[in-house]
């Protein structure tokens, strides 16, 4: 039987680090960065929530984030810039089934951020925690099927496409296509392993 202490975490996860990235548990000072992305309707264009329209929406999205440390589960990190330690994105969990040993990743991404690999090299930091920390057998993602430039994240970060879950969501008011891409444990290299 799988241990479920495995995916609980004793009050905040640990901190990832990567090349030009660190992904650390979200704080309440991280109110202004976010604010400053999230505000952008192209931004959430393509997440479940909608564009902060002020400060509060943000401070509340992050009381929500540190709410579910408390409660042990291993949610959203905080994606920040190792250059100027400014936050620039979120990534996690959206579900965990310990039964099946598997997960779902999010992700939302500044726009000023884009198309620089940046949201591929944190992707590929949770992947391996997933696995090698967390001990899961499988991690999914998901995209719109209008934003394929999330679907050549997932591909850059080693996962595979699945297929199209027809209207498997409604967001801003309308039912989602989305495609689904997964990675599983033996499909990572196994270098460096016993």
């Amino acid at each position: 039987m799988f241990d479920m202490s495995l995916l609980l975490c004793p009050g905040r996860p640990e901190t990832l680090r990567t090349e030009r990235l660190t992904l650390r548990p979200l704080k309440m000072s991280d109110a202004q960065d976010l604010f400053a992305y999230a505000q952008d309707p192209e931004v959430s264009r393509h997440v479940l929530w909608k564009a902060h329209r002020s400060i509060a929406d943000s401070r509340r999205f992050l009381r929500a984030g540190i709410r579910q440390y408390r409660r042990g589960f291993p949610g959203s990190y905080a994606i920040v810039l190792n250059e100027n330690g400014r936050m620039i994105g979120t990534i996690g969990y959206m579900w965990i089934n310990s039964e099946f040993r598997s997960c779902e990743i999010g992700y939302s991404l500044s726009r000023d951020h884009w198309n620089r690999g940046l949201m591929t090299e944190a992707l590929q930091a949770v992947i391996r925690h997933s696995f090698d920390t967390l001990s899961l057998n499988r991690v999914e993602c998901q995209h719109e099927v209008d934003n394929p430039a999330s679907g050549r994240v997932m591909q850059k970060a080693g996962m595979r496409f699945e297929g199209i879950m027809r209207q498997r969501i409604r967001n801003k008011n309308k039912y989602s296509d989305v495609a689904v891409y997964a990675v599983l444990q033996s499909d990572m290299p196994t270098a460096g392993k016993e």
